[in-house]
């Protein structure tokens, strides 16, 4: 295998963890809200990232790789915080806009590192479905972000 193919396999090995924090972290969103059209939303954002992961992980044998399985243990992390946060705040629309906000936030940041670790290296083979996903990653941070807004100028 190539110095090439083993840093492409590394950053979509780290974009598919990414999409499954997004994943979960949807589907926690889904079952923590009311609202019955932002239930649907989560749903359908999850099942966007579970797509997303399983993209990168064909992508990833493709190349060679073994592509990763599970989420990051900073997600995991993350969900547990929301979690004990939601027990004493309670879990309110605008508290769970507020959580998926800052998980898009860091798959973002993610998708942008990735980008650029595509560039510096010249690792055009992957260049296309990334910078595809970003653009989606981008879509829902700035539909949560609206939708947050919104449930925001309510409160």
């Amino acid at each position: 295998m190539t110095d090439m193919n083993k840093e492409a396999i590394s950053v979509l090995n780290d974009l598919i963890e990414t999409s499954k924090d997004g994943q979960e972290g949807f589907k926690t969103c889904a079952e923590d809200i009311k609202h019955p059209e932002l239930k649907t939303l989560f749903v359908q954002r999850s099942a966007d990232c579970a797509t997303a992961a399983s993209e990168l992980q064909a992508a990833v044998r493709s190349l060679g790789g073994d592509p990763e399985t599970s989420t990051s243990v900073s997600g995991d992390l993350h969900r547990r915080w929301v979690d004990v946060k939601a027990m004493f705040t309670g879990k309110d629309e605008e508290a769970v806009l507020n959580e998926a906000e800052r998980g898009e936030d860091h798959a973002l940041k993610a998708y942008k590192e990735a980008i650029e670790k595509i560039n510096k290296y010249n690792l055009v083979g992957i260049r296309d479905l990334v910078e595809r996903q970003y653009h989606g990653v981008q879509r829902n941070h700035d539909q949560v972000k609206a939708l947050r807004n919104q449930a925001r100028a309510r409160s």
